[in-house]
């Protein structure tokens, strides 16, 4: 059926979808995700931020409805996605697809899991509400490329916002013009700002958008209504938002039929921009035997886009140093194991030894390289040049080889929050997420840390 509208020509593509008409491969995709989304939000538990934001969300009270990471207590859905979301974006450590720019998984699973687990909801309904708002992201998030994010909005807030309502109107079983309605109620509630990259509001804007897209699905589940075409109505979200509207770019199938095909994991705790240059030098470090005290100059190359997004030049905090290729090149010469969010601390951004190599180091920014895409080159005081040059934007292939990776993550991260016997628990569930009847058992395991 072909609709009028923009907003219900673009939900009719994904409503219906079903990870089972995915096959294997799909299935192995999306418990990568959740494995991923689970170890980023546990490890995050012990952050003063989440500190925080716990403490104000206890003193609030609300119904014990479901699981916050950490908590002893339950909190109701809202409160849960909030917190949750939050969390597993406190280490900018989780999984990001570039076709928003950003990260699609954390929003959208920290507004369903609470509802699933208060309605105990099967994993596979779940699974297929995150198809459901993965590809609507994504979409939504072409159909405004490139200008919103580079005119200055946080599109893993915004458009994660968006996502994560259809989502949980997918999940709640809202029909089209429901759906839509969630939509606009999202729409109108979506903020996010990439100023706020380097402080801890970068990862409370991921739990306001699950918070608010679960809370608008939630509302239109009940009858409230919106506009039906909020994507390209007048003074609507695309013309408030982008300076570009790209209907073919939204409506497009992308070549491996997914978009969620496309998900990038994060092996390094820091912006994935930057993750093109750690690798560089980490090659660097490992092909030549020289001494920091060696190191005469460092010059970075990247994209000119990178000075919206991670070129702090000066990093003062942790948080800060995930935001700067100058650090990035600095921590990875300097060998530190920058899969680890402990690294990015704010020892190490005031750190002589550390500081001093970053100062060597120059940034220049071209628009010849892509996003993904960097060069380092080390001089040598004896005169000698190594190079190297890396695109982390490649999404793997080998789903086993993913696998791996990501559970080997998961386990790094996890284990020294919940013990190893509970971890181990914790990946069998995620293992076996298809036969899962109820999702709550899964989300016990992991409330009382």
């Amino acid at each position: 059926m072909i609709y009028p509208s923009l907003t219900k020509n673009l939900l009719d593509r994904v409503v219906h979808l079903q990870w089972r008409d995915g096959g294997p491969d799909m299935l192995e995709q999306i418990k990568h995700c959740v494995l991923d989304w689970l170890a980023v939000s546990i490890a995050a538990t012990r952050d003063p931020s989440a500190s925080i934001l716990r403490d104000e969300l206890e003193a609030q009270g609300g119904y014990p409805q479901a699981t916050a990471f950490g908590c002893a207590q339950h909190m109701s859905t809202h409160q849960a996605a909030l917190f949750n979301g939050t969390l597993s974006h406190l280490f900018d450590f989780d999984d990001t697809n570039f076709a928003i720019p950003g990260h699609v998984t954390s929003p959208i699973l920290s507004a369903l899991l609470p509802i699933a687990e208060h309605q105990h909801a099967t994993a596979s309904v779940v699974m297929d509400a995150l198809l459901t708002g993965y590809e609507a992201s994504c979409r939504i998030a072409l159909l405004l490329a490139p200008g919103h994010y580079t005119r200055g909005f946080h599109a893993t807030a915004t458009i994660g916002c968006l996502g994560a309502a259809v989502a949980c109107a997918r999940l709640l079983g809202l029909d089209l013009t429901a759906t839509a309605h969630a939509l606009g109620i999202a729409a109108t509630r979506a903020a996010g700002l990439k100023s706020m990259f380097g402080t801890p509001c970068k990862p409370l804007h991921v739990g306001m958008a699950a918070s608010a897209g679960q809370l608008a699905a939630s509302l239109a589940a009940r009858g409230f209504e919106s506009r039906e075409d909020v994507l390209e109505c007048p003074q609507g979200f695309a013309a408030t938002h982008s300076p570009d509207f790209n209907p073919e770019a939204a409506m497009r199938d992308p070549a491996s039929g997914y978009h969620i095909y496309n998900n990038l994991f994060k092996f390094h705790a820091s912006c994935y921009v930057t993750h093109a240059t750690i690798e560089c030098g980490q090659h660097i470090r490992k092909s030549d035997g020289f001494s920091l005290d060696d190191v005469l100059a460092i010059n970075v190359r990247a994209n000119t886009h990178c000075d919206e997004i991670c070129n702090i030049a000066e990093p003062k905090t942790g948080m800060e140093t995930k935001f700067s290729l100058r650090a990035a090149a600095a921590f990875s010469l300097a060998g530190l194991d920058t899969s680890r969010p402990e690294v990015f601390s704010d020892t190490n951004a005031r750190l002589s030894v550390l500081s001093g190599l970053r100062d060597k180091v120059t940034v220049q920014l071209t628009p010849d390289l892509v996003l993904t895409e960097s060069e380092v080159e080390v001089e040598l005081r004896s005169g000698k040049m190594i190079h190297a040059r890396r695109d982390t934007g490649v999404p793997m292939k080998d789903r086993a080889a993913q696998g791996r990776r990501v559970a080997e993550k998961f386990h790094s991260l996890v284990e020294p929050i919940v013990g190893k016997i509970r971890s181990k628990q914790i990946h069998l569930e995620v293992n076996q997420l298809e036969e899962l009847s109820d999702i709550a058992p899964l989300m016990a395991l992991c409330q009382k840390i």
